[in-house]
């Protein structure tokens, strides 16, 4: 089955943050694409990353960046479908600085934004966006939400049985 998702980031230190949507993505059966591809660096490669993504079946991109966080507006300005931008966290700025950069769009190039580091929210946004043409994904997010559900229970249960101070 082809990808329907390109996870792509800036660098490799993005990997343990940007592992998570895959992850999160494969435990709902989306397939994926992963990427790492400087704006900055690379501009063809990205560039042709960028526009031939359609073409390759994408219909969301899920695009990590740091510090000036070109690469989910960039991915936006080429690629006609949605695009969900993750802020990295920075040691300089926090994060903030990827965070003002991804949100902060002009007009007519909207990117969806998560919080910094919100890599498993940026997977389960892109499977509701692919949820809305695919029934089977649909159950499978509700279950998810079932399970969350009753996660959070068994912790409530677990404390109620032991009392907090020995949780």
């Amino acid at each position: 089955m082809a990808a329907t998702v390109s996870i792509v980031m800036g660098s490799d230190s993005d990997m343990p943050v940007m592992a998570k949507a895959a992850a999160t993505l494969e435990e709902l059966g989306i397939e994926y694409e992963m990427r790492i591809i400087s704006a900055h660096r690379e501009p063809d490669i990205f560039f042709d990353y960028a526009k031939t993504a359609e073409e390759r079946g994408i219909k969301v991109i899920i695009a990590g960046a740091g510090m000036a966080a070109h690469l989910p507006g960039m991915c936006a300005a080429l690629f006609p479908l949605p695009v969900i931008g993750i802020p990295m966290h920075t040691t300089s700025l926090g994060g903030r600085d990827s965070l003002y950069s991804i949100v902060q769009m002009p007009s007519g190039i909207p990117v969806a934004t998560v919080a910094i580091n919100g890599a498993k929210n940026a997977a389960l946004l892109a499977a509701k966006m692919l949820a809305m043409a695919d029934p089977e994904l649909l159950k499978k997010l509700k279950e998810y939400s079932v399970s969350m559900k009753e996660e959070v229970e068994a912790k409530d249960q677990k404390l109620q049985d032991r009392g907090w101070k020995n949780y």
